[in-house]
């Protein structure tokens, strides 16, 4: 298990739920933080609380539907003069549920696409060259479980889409010590999820951040995080790297 401290993390769709809590735990653990949101103020909140549990932090917004919007926000964090080691792609949107599938409109594709496909992947490939050029790295990208539902077809789509992206990119990096993997929530109670469900947002940590933890050189894995519900990081982290790499 790597040591993050003093660390850098870039958190996309931080300023509440499951990015906001995961936020505070790699805080905790000594992780210096660029925390994401769609505005600036939501952000900064973020940054003024963690920086009380002794770590450095800035804030950074952008809206990912808008890609400009991320190119923008890609800039400013270089401009940061920091090296980001860890890349958690949190942020994500269901667009809808749609109880007549048959009508479901293609503008359900094209926005899930640009926050959950779209934004991701470019935060990726900006990120990992230089990630490879210091030999060091970690992407942890969040997907769904969701499957035969027609009725959240462009929110799933968007996911397997991002789940091929992950996995092509890891079969390139497996091996070394840049890794990218993908974490899973599980169906929890935030605004994504909505109040029905089952999970409680706190019950996916640590799960969605093994992946930011783990030294084993693997990639490509998808780490459902309710496996790990209540457990301790460490123990946490050993069980995910037994998880073998799909190549």
């Amino acid at each position: 298990m790597i040591d993050v401290k003093g660390k850098w993390a870039l958190i996309t769709g931080a300023s509440r739920g499951i990015g906001y809590l995961s936020a505070l735990f790699m805080a905790k653990q000594g992780c210096n933080l660029v925390i994401h949101s769609r505005s600036m103020e939501h952000s900064q909140k973020v940054v003024d609380e963690v920086k009380a549990l002794g770590v450095q932090a800035y804030a950074v917004a952008a809206e990912l539907s808008e890609l400009d919007q991320v190119a923008t926000m890609l800039a400013e964090v270089d401009k940061l003069g920091v090296q980001i080691d860890i890349v958690l792609n949190n942020a994500g949107l269901q667009i809808a549920y749609r109880t007549e599938f048959y009508n479901t409109p293609m503008s359900d594709y094209l926005v899930s696409y640009k926050i959950n496909t779209m934004a991701p992947a470019m935060i990726c490939y900006h990120f990992l060259p230089m990630m490879q050029k210091r030999g060091f790295g970690r992407i942890v990208n969040t997907t769904s479980g969701i499957r035969l539902e027609p009725e959240q077809a462009g929110y799933s789509a968007s996911k397997a889409a991002l789940d091929k992206i992950t996995i092509d990119l890891g079969s390139k990096l497996n091996g070394s010590d840049v890794m990218i993997n993908l974490a899973d929530p599980g169906w929890c109670r935030t605004d994504l999820g909505g109040p029905k469900a089952p999970n409680s947002p706190e019950s996916a940590i640590p799960g969605v951040l093994v992946g930011a933890f783990a030294n084993d050189k693997k990639c490509g894995r998808i780490f459902s995080a309710q496996d790990y519900a209540g457990m301790s990081l460490a123990d946490a982290v050993a069980k995910a790297e037994s998880v073998a790499a799909p190549y």
